[in-house]
């Protein structure tokens, strides 16, 4: 398949750099999802060989991964575990199996908050981040669907239904970024335990969160739950988009100065409402998924200095509570400080799901082509 997205996105991951100098993380899972995306909806071994390469790099013949340390009970460690399974699956190779079996058995002693989802880290107790929804539910029910463990997959569903119910703000029909359930954090409300403000990538973590577990589950009366909690969210991102189709990074703000269109939430809402339409939840998110395909194309999809083609406008990191020298106080003027990062992998990942979801559409050629 010739398309220049597509030689971009290969240049991308052959002069790829592990994000953490090769130490096993979830921005690296990032690279393997989108791989991953590309091999299986084009079929071309490229996506295939990029993924393995890497992979390899990080996991030795014993199927211990670089830098992995169980006892951090970090929950984005899990999310690179999908890659695991996949070449398990292909390959036959029992390294990626125990490599995987290592990241299950973090998630059997993985620190829980009362109501049962899992806390963010170790170092951020007590705490429910949505970020984390989609560091580890679609692992766990694809783990439970390759080792006949069903019970896996309907916790995992439980985890995300209650974390779904905890930081709903019922109000603005969005979820916040973090809930503490002691309320001890600065950044929560005594009252709800809830961070104060909507970021976009927060919620761009747990759209692909639902969708990729929808797709993984077998029909039942609660994914008939997580369905409808799913469609009410989508509909509510598809009146705040901006007028050229992308999102804010307060999502919910567009009068804030300083508010801009950030890239990776508007991948991860295109690949989520794309894949969504897929699933048959309704051709109007294509649609919107499509138009925010273009809108990065054509907004953020630029050269940099050096004449190299980079996506542009993506937020390096955000989160909650001490950081460093840093408090992240969760407010609205907090995630406008966070810096951004050309090219980071939280956006590039997603794009590369986004134009995969194009090529698995029904039409002969990509619905939307780089210049």
């Amino acid at each position: 398949m010739s398309d220049p997205f597509l030689d971009y996105f290969d240049a991308y991951a052959r002069d790829y750099a592990p994000y953490k100098g090769g130490s096993w993380c979830y921005e690296d899972g990032c690279l393997y999802r989108g791989l991953i995306a590309l091999f299986d909806a084009t079929g071309e071994v490229r996506w295939y060989d990029h993924l393995k390469r890497l992979v390899d790099a990080q996991v030795d013949a014993e199927g211990q991964l670089s830098g992995y340390v169980l006892t951090e009970y970090n929950i984005d460690n899990i999310l690179p575990g999908r890659a695991l399974i996949t070449l398990f699956q292909r390959t036959g190779d029992q390294r990626y199996r125990k490599a995987a079996d290592r990241l299950a058995r973090q998630l059997q002693s993985h620190p829980r908050i009362a109501a049962g989802p899992y806390w963010h880290k170790l170092r951020y107790p007590h705490q429910v981040w949505l970020d984390g929804l989609y560091m580890g539910l679609a692992f766990k029910a694809e783990y439970g669907a390759l080792t006949n463990q069903p019970m896996m997959m309907w916790d995992a569903l439980e985890e995300l239904l209650i974390s779904l119910d905890l930081t709903a703000d019922q109000t603005s029909g969005l979820y916040r970024h973090g809930y503490d359930e002691q309320r001890l954090q600065s950044w929560a409300d005594a009252k709800t335990g809830l961070s104060p403000a909507h970021w976009a990538r927060a919620l761009g973590w747990l759209a692909m969160a639902m969708v990729d577990l929808f797709d993984l589950l077998p029909d039942s009366a609660n994914k008939v739950v997580l369905q409808q909690r799913m469609t009410a969210l989508f509909d509510r991102l598809c009146a705040l988009r901006t007028k050229d189709g992308r999102w804010l990074q307060v999502i919910d703000q567009p009068d804030l100065a300083g508010n801009y269109a950030e890239s990776s939430a508007t991948a991860m809402f295109a690949y989520a409402f794309l894949k969504a339409a897929r699933l048959g939840l309704g051709q109007a998110y294509a649609e919107a998924g499509l138009d925010a395909l273009r809108s990065l194309k054509s907004n953020a999809l630029h050269a940099n200095k050096a004449g190299r083609i980079v996506l542009h406008d993506i937020c390096c990191v955000a989160g909650l509570g001490g950081f460093g020298d840093v408090y992240r106080d969760g407010t609205p003027a907090y995630y406008l400080s966070e810096a951004l990062n050309d090219d980071d992998i939280k956006g590039v990942g997603p794009l590369m799901m986004a134009q995969a979801e194009t090529y698995r559409r029904k039409a002969e050629k990509p619905l939307i082509t780089a210049a």
